[in-house]
């Protein structure tokens, strides 16, 4: 399996493809096999990479540096070492870091998509329902997992789907949990106006989880 060395980690990938270069990033504790039922049309004309940002999937399971600024930095570091200038698409959390990175080096971007991504969480009455989480997964882990993640679906989504995606949030482990307190006071919006690449966000009028108001 390919990995990046990256800021002391190993971050799992996979590059497929050829022309212009997405950069496929994953949501919170899954891993970048959530969008492999994209690739076959994607990698037709273009150069598809899906990472495992730390703490998820194959990539290394820190107890250390599981915050926006250094999924930011690993982010930089793959770029530069894939020698790529993609598009970065992220799902969920994933949508925040490709802000992120975009903030930080536009020069490595050529454009942003954040798909259901929380644009921002303070005053939007997400933050109660995020501190609940964040108990209930140190109390429960697996119990409250297991009864999270079938609101991510449609109804009548198979249940194997819902199964393999707990299994993921499970095998990613406590660390990654440190995100959900930094968030509550994630604000972009003041930078926004500074964002030298185009940005685009995509949300889905009937998601369950992340309101379409808090974007």
């Amino acid at each position: 399996m390919p990995f990046l060395e990256v800021n002391g980690t190993r971050l799992h990938y996979e590059d497929a493809g050829t022309g212009p270069a997405l950069l496929l990033l994953h949501g919170w504790g899954t891993s970048g096999r959530v969008w492999s039922s994209c690739l076959p049309d994607l990698v037709r004309d273009h150069r598809v990479v899906t990472l495992d940002w730390r703490g998820c999937g194959r990539s290394d399971h820190p107890a250390n540096g599981n915050t926006l600024a250094q999924i930011t930095a690993d982010l930089v570091a793959a770029i530069e070492t894939l020698k790529i200038k993609p598009t970065v698409v992220g799902s969920s959390i994933g949508g925040l870091f490709a802000t992120e990175l975009a903030l930080a080096r536009p020069d490595l971007v050529e454009r942003v998509v954040s798909v259901d991504g929380p644009g921002y969480w303070p005053s939007t009455g997400m933050l109660d329902r995020v501190h609940e989480l964040r108990k209930q997964l140190v109390d429960d882990r697996a119990g409250t997992v297991a009864g999270w993640v079938p609101g991510w679906f449609a109804a009548g989504v198979a249940r194997e789907l819902v199964d393999w995606t707990v299994r993921q949030l499970l095998d990613s482990g406590p660390y990654i949990d440190e995100l959900f307190t930094e968030c509550t006071t994630y604000d972009p919006r003041p930078r926004l106006k500074d964002l030298a690449v185009p940005i685009t966000y995509l949300h889905g009028e009937l998601d369950a989880q992340i309101p379409l108001e808090v974007p």
